[in-house]
């Protein structure tokens, strides 16, 4: 019976040495297209077979990518916001797709989530979803960064430029939102969601929605403005928040389609009727908005993209090529809440 084929046999057919081998096998950009191309076609005449868990113990790669979830603080522990759960589809397909396992952890924003994921060989990279209060987070991704971890996060871009991020262009979506609203005819538009440095995707889409509204001479109301984390509660305290305020106002912007759907239920318990009374639009464009009575207008944002796009870039980095961070586009998708339907 012949033996097998090793990375040694092909490295004598192709006259280069082992570890060009292990590079071209592995798609190395270290290996100029041409040698890695002749390099994998000598491997498959030779039907050599690489030795995952022996690969595994010289590179020290786990072949495992690590997805840390940090939620907002809510009152039930088994609520998930819908939107993470639709970008934790995406990111499980776009590793399965790219031959990687998947570690899913959900933290507690209190935890000591930076710890050694990649250090103690659990995975070789991390991907960063959510994150609460963002002056807490901030110090944490620095922490990561002193580690030399690779991890790329979902959000707003970071102003230390080594860290690696890829997000939704929330400001565009708070100008595409708020134009929707006036051409509805709507000239009160009341926000609802932090706009501080402390929640930097929220604050995006109401510097949008602030940018929109000068567009048309109006000039922004802060006190149309209320905090909101992404729950429904907190959305529907927001809302009576705004009504307690006794401040005329014909629209709402939320910064989520939960807070969105808080305000609806807030509104209609008040005797409120949307969209004739009031016209309200989310951002994310969760499942549920669509089953909203009425049907939730809300901005969505590309979660499969998203998943693709947030692999591809961690793997470009523990690689060592070269990686920006990205912005992607949002779109409009129209229902009743505004008063208008794309039916």
């Amino acid at each position: 019976m012949a033996s097998k084929a090793t990375s040694i046999d092909i490295a004598y057919r192709a006259g280069v040495s082992q570890s060009t081998v292990s590079r071209a096998l592995r798609n190395s950009p270290l290996v100029n297209l041409e040698t890695r191309q002749r390099i994998q076609a000598i491997a498959k005449e030779m039907n050599y077979k690489v030795d995952k868990n022996a690969s595994n113990l010289r590179t020290q790669n786990s072949h495992t990518l690590a997805l840390l979830i940090c939620e907002d603080p809510t009152n039930d522990d088994s609520m998930i916001n819908p939107f993470f759960l639709s970008m934790l589809g995406s990111i499980t397909r776009a590793t399965a797709q790219q031959g990687y396992d998947l570690l899913v952890s959900f933290q507690q924003l209190s935890s000591d989530w930076h710890a050694d994921y990649e250090d103690s060989n659990k995975a070789d990279g991390i991907i960063l979803l959510g994150y609460g209060d963002y002056m807490d987070y901030a110090h944490k991704l620095e922490k990561l960064l002193a580690q030399n971890t690779h991890f790329v996060i979902w959000g707003a871009e970071h102003n230390n430029k080594s860290v690696l991020s890829i997000g939704c262009d929330n400001h565009q979506g708070g100008v595409i939102a708020t134009e929707h609203m006036l051409a509805q005819g709507r000239k009160h538009i009341a926000f609802l969601g932090d706009s501080s440095s402390h929640s930097p995707e929220f604050r995006d889409r109401y510097l949008g929605h602030c940018e929109a509204l000068k567009a048309q001479q109006i000039k922004p109301n802060k006190q149309l403005q209320f905090d909101a984390i992404s729950t429904e509660s907190s959305g529907f305290d927001a809302a009576n928040a705004l009504l307690d305020k006794g401040i005329a106002f014909d629209a709402i912007f939320a910064a989520s389609d939960l807070i969105a759907i808080g305000a609806l239920r807030a509104l209609k318990k008040r005797g409120v009727n949307v969209p004739s009374d009031v016209a309200i639009i989310g951002y994310d464009d969760i499942p549920v908005a669509s089953f909203a009575n009425p049907s939730l207008t809300t901005i969505k944002q590309n979660t499969q993209l998203a998943g693709e796009i947030l692999v591809e870039s961690l793997l470009k980095l523990i690689r060592g090529q070269d990686v920006s961070p990205m912005l992607i586009p949002t779109n409009l998708v129209v229902r009743h809440s505004c008063g208008a339907t794309s039916d």
